[in-house]
């Protein structure tokens, strides 16, 4: 898809980001701009530490940034207050964590349903979606167990069910695929790329994972808290899940 004007999703402009004081202040994001726009999946990629993960955060408002402006369906994150950012969050933004954050206390459906439950789902439809969400990441016949009885590959899976459970318009992603395998992996990357070619939604995903480049729309290379390059890929073919892994 060509990016367009007007179905723009996300608008970073300038962001600054910096952790730490005096001496040990680190300068994490440098004057950052990205776009992201419906209809894509755009891969942030770079060495460890160049600042991916915190400009992911940023874009999904978990963290606050220094300076710089980030619209979000031309909604100003920077301006919201902390309730406001939490309501639009739920409503717009599924957020696929690298740790997983699931509940170990509750049921794997259950854990996929909670987006649906923060948007007050009545509860009969809410396991019905997250049973379809389930059977959709191939683990419909895991409904009822607790995440710890799930290898890690089947817990990312969990994860990424429960961040597209609710058909947010915007689906952010941290390392989605480090823990699956090539069978798996196109399983998940085949879902992100029907998610991003459903109207008005963005899937934007931090990587270090060279087997999925091939499934990305455009690509923006990341290094010390800089964009350094950005550069669109047409699909001549249908992308395919490269089973080299390198990290």
């Amino acid at each position: 898809m060509t990016a367009q004007g007007n179905n723009l999703v996300v608008d970073v402009r300038g962001v600054e980001k910096h952790f730490g004081d005096g001496p040990d202040r680190i300068h994490v994001l440098k004057q950052v701009n990205l776009q992201a726009y419906a209809g894509e999946i755009l891969m942030l990629v770079g060495p460890s530490g160049c600042g991916k993960t915190t400009l992911l955060s940023a874009i999904a408002g978990t963290l606050r940034v220094e300076s710089g402006e980030i619209d979000v369906f031309k909604q100003a994150l920077h301006k919201m207050s902390g309730g406001a950012l939490t309501r639009f969050r739920a409503a717009h933004i599924g957020f696929i964590f690298q740790q997983f954050n699931l509940i170990p206390t509750l049921s794997v459906a259950e854990n996929v349903g909670i987006p649906l439950l923060i948007q007050g789902v009545p509860n009969g439809e809410a396991r019905k979606r997250s049973l379809a969400a389930l059977d959709a990441v191939g683990l419909a016949d895991r409904w009822k167990e607790r995440p710890n009885k799930l290898s890690g590959g089947q817990q990312q899976r969990v994860a990424i069910a429960r961040a597209l459970v609710h058909e947010p318009p915007l689906v952010i992603c941290d390392e989605p695929t480090a823990a699956l395998d090539a069978q798996n992996g196109e399983i998940v990357l085949e879902l992100f790329r029907s998610a991003a070619r459903s109207p008005d939604r963005a899937v934007i995903i931090v990587t270090h994972d060279n087997r999925i480049f091939s499934y990305a729309d455009r690509i923006a290379r990341m290094d010390d808290g800089e964009i350094i390059e950005e550069r669109k890929q047409e699909h001549l073919e249908p992308p395919h899940f490269i089973h080299e892994h390198a990290l």
